[in-house]
């Protein structure tokens, strides 16, 4: 390259031994201060390129070639307060407020504590000094405390059990790092991806609803909370606004309300789904439905549950009869009631769903039909499906009772295969797994 006149680095040298490959590490450290670009480590690569080829490649990187990073360049500096920031799912994450300070030629502000345990490990308090870095060259990050110079009046650290942006409280599960905000309905943190969600294919699929619509409307503050989308469809002034948005008009308008109003009568499952509960999919939302039969139950078994406290003695605590019923249903752990309880108790959460239940009306889940010929089956789909959607298939299996898996296994009793299937396929008939076609799916769901 040198001999074609194509600039190439003049720090890259070919190496001899280990010791020669340091000694170019720690010579190139000392001048990364003094180059003219960002550097954060060197690269060393086997200087043939037969042997190159020899070596090949893993995944992400050549076997022939390995980084050498440099340390992160230190810091010391003064935490000036401790701020909780909620984030879109509700983890609330501590960062500390820093006395400026440079580092790695970036001043840095604020750092990262991560969450409660790492502030406990470090016992990092507002006074503190401290000694940050740039992990990676990139995030700050807090890496000790100074003892010698910790102020004599300073006290340790308390999290907050409530959250600094809602005031609904805020739990830890069991195992879990991170504490998070249960006001999941009208969180201002989580409002925007909770509203997201809402909307989604899977939850209301109010048409023409997307994500770029409800940050557009939140920011121009014409919806909050669930309740306020179906308040739009009939808020005049509102759909004046709208009216003079670019990219909107009459049609515009009257089509967004027309798919509003199409999704003001939803299925039980689908709103609990809806809701955004933590823990609780499409699935687990279906069996909620299906046990407590209307939103109320649930949420009145859900209030009057007490989750199990630790015993005296030896003795377990089994909780209450409302705990109990809620974990007994089948395919329900205690993770995920817990993670009901603490929603429905939370007493926002029961103000803004009852704003959105002024709003619409809650079907009964279609029953299943236990006597089913597939009830208590596995079916696998695969393949492109040309009468009806995936949606619609895993639907109609759920109808009759039939279990949804996504892979074939042992386990498997029916794989519907339609044009393109592959893999799936393919392992089904090694393992001797009953395969349908499209139209004999349909003549057992008593579509054809």
């Amino acid at each position: 390259f040198r001999k074609w006149g194509l600039p190439v680095n003049p720090l890259t040298r070919v190496c001899h031994g280990v010791d020669e490959m340091l000694a170019t590490y720690r010579e190139i450290e000392q001048k990364r201060a003094t180059l003219d670009y960002d550097i954060d480590g060197v690269v060393y690569k086997v200087d043939r390129l037969d042997w190159q080829e020899r070596l090949g490649f893993v995944s992400r990187f050549p076997r022939w070639g390995v980084a050498h990073k440099f340390a992160a360049e230190k810091a010391t500096t003064v935490v000036n307060a401790i701020e909780i920031q909620v984030g879109r799912t509700g983890a609330l994450t501590p960062v500390a407020k820093l006395e400026p300070v440079t580092v790695g030629g970036v001043v840095v502000q604020n750092a990262t504590l991560h969450n409660e345990d790492e502030i406990a490990r470090k016992d990092v308090r507002v006074g503190d000094t401290v000694t940050v870095q740039r992990a990676g060259d990139v995030i700050p990050q807090v890496l000790g405390v100074l003892l010698e110079k910790r102020p004599k009046n300073s006290r340790p650290y308390e999290f907050p059990t409530v959250c600094p942006a809602c005031g609904s409280h805020a739990v830890r599960e069991d195992g879990e790092a991170v504490r998070r905000c249960t006001g999941g309905l009208i969180c201002p943190a989580q409002q925007v991806e909770r509203l997201r969600h809402f909307v989604s294919r899977n939850a209301f699929d109010i048409e023409g609803f997307g994500e770029k619509q409800v940050q557009a409307f939140f920011a121009d503050g014409l919806i909050r909370e669930p309740a306020d989308i179906f308040a739009l469809a009939r808020n005049a002034d509102a759909l004046a606004q709208l009216r003079e948005r670019e990219g909107y008009g009459e049609t515009s308008v009257r089509n967004l309300v027309a798919a509003i109003e199409a999704r003001r009568t939803i299925e039980l499952n689908r709103l609990i789904y809806a809701l955004g509960i933590r823990h609780v999919g499409e699935i687990n939302a279906r069996l909620f439905a299906r046990h407590y039969g209307t939103i109320e139950a649930l949420q009145d078994a859900a209030v009057a549950a007490e989750p199990p406290k630790a015993g005296e003695s030896g003795k377990k605590d089994k909780g209450n009869e409302a705990w109990q019923e809620l974990t007994a249903i089948e395919g329900v752990g205690a993770v995920v009631a817990a993670a009901v309880v603490e929603f429905f108790k939370e007493p926002r959460n029961r103000e803004a769903l009852a704003r959105l239940l002024d709003e619409i009306t809650v079907e009964p889940m279609e029953q299943v039909h236990r006597d089913s010929e597939v009830a208590g089956k596995t079916v696998v789909f695969t393949g492109s499906l040309e009468k009806m959607t995936r949606e619609e298939a895993k639907a109609s299996a759920d109808r009759l009772g039939a279990k949804v898996a996504g892979s074939v296994s042992k386990k498997t009793d029916y794989v519907v295969a339609g044009p393109g299937a592959g893999s799936k396929l393919a392992k089904a008939r090694e393992l001797g797994v009953a395969i349908l076609s499209e139209d004999d799916w349909l003549k057992l769901a008593g579509r054809s």
